[in-house]
């Protein structure tokens, strides 16, 4: 089985940026964030496959950055110009089905992370 841990997060102030990592036990197709508030749905951040295809919520595009290593199982989340409405727990996910991961949410995914809380104050 894929295991995920992740790394970084932190609090910040508004307008400062943090980095986010997630390291895969074995490369895998997909690999993503999500994050979540409590009480509320978790939504996607931004998704990216072996193939370098990314996908960004529209809420992050243009501030945050999506990569994966060469080895294709590491994964970072480059995070800019954070606002109180970033903070949440954010969560690495990963899905090994090359063929249909980038056409579903990683709030889907199965493959998870712990969690790593980003507080922007």
């Amino acid at each position: 089985d894929v295991q995920l841990v992740e790394s970084g997060g932190g609090s910040v102030q508004a307008g400062g940026s943090l980095t986010l990592s997630c390291s895969a036990s074995t490369p895998v197709a997909c690999m993503g964030w999500f994050r979540q508030v409590p009480g509320k749905d978790p939504q996607e951040v931004a998704l990216m496959n072996t193939e370098g295809h990314r996908r960004y919520s529209p809420s992050v595009e243009g501030r945050f950055t999506i990569s994966r290593g060469s080895a294709d199982n590491t994964l970072v989340l480059e995070m800019t110009s954070l606002t109180p409405e970033d903070s949440a727990t954010y969560y690495c996910a990963a899905d090994g089905d090359r063929y249909q991961c980038y056409w579903q949410s990683v709030t889907k995914y199965k493959i998870l992370a712990q969690g790593t809380q980003v507080t922007v104050s």
